[in-house]
């Protein structure tokens, strides 16, 4: 039993990091089809996530919070939403592969690939399935803030989220240890910069 475990969201303003551990099934019809999650298409990564919730072995959704990751910092938040999906399949591993060049803490063996998204399938399953989860979360977060589109960027540092972050400051859900908003954490720094924009 190999899980592949993956995150998605280190690099985002906002969000959580989402991660994922997938236990594939020797005879998985779509083995040797799942890639790197940035790699594949919405509607593609969308097909896979389903194929996978009803034919993976086992699977097991877990996230590190804005807060978490504030407090801490994002690898070590990253480590431990990987431990937690890890530990949450109903099916223990007796063995994980973790993209990347680190691993988490866990009771079984585990090695980290660089770029394992691309050339191990259990990785590549976490990785499509942490990405559909993440960015279906972004979507509903962009519903209860409409004004920074989380929809649209998902959080990362696109212009269109810096111009909203420059109009409106950060929100909780923001990661306030990151350069990109710690400038504007205050709401009178948020106000000079606006002032100095006009």
């Amino acid at each position: 039993m190999l899980a592949g475990v993956d995150e998605v969201g280190r690099g985002p303003l906002a969000g959580p990091v989402v991660t994922a551990a997938v236990i594939l099934s020797a005879d998985d019809p779509m083995l040797g089809q799942y890639r790197d999650s940035k790699k594949l298409s919405e509607n593609k990564r969308i097909r896979f996530y389903r194929h996978l919730r009803q034919h993976a072995v086992a699977y097991a959704i877990a996230q590190a919070t804005v807060e978490e990751i504030d407090e801490h910092n994002i690898l070590h938040a990253t480590m431990c939403a990987m431990r937690r999906a890890v530990e949450m399949l109903r099916i223990a591993p007796a063995r994980a592969v973790v993209d990347g060049n680190r691993v988490p803490d866990l009771a079984m063996p585990a090695t980290a690939i660089i770029g394992g998204d691309d050339s191990v399938q259990e990785i590549a399953a976490a990785s499509i399935m942490a990405k559909v989860v993440r960015d279906r979360f972004m979507q509903r977060l962009g519903h209860l803030h409409p004004h920074y589109q989380f929809g649209k960027h998902k959080g990362y540092g696109t212009k269109l989220h810096l111009d909203a972050l420059l109009r409106h400051g950060p929100c909780v859900w923001h990661r306030r240890s990151f350069a990109p908003v710690a400038r504007f954490g205050m709401p009178d720094t948020v106000q000079k910069i606006s002032e100095k924009k006009v």
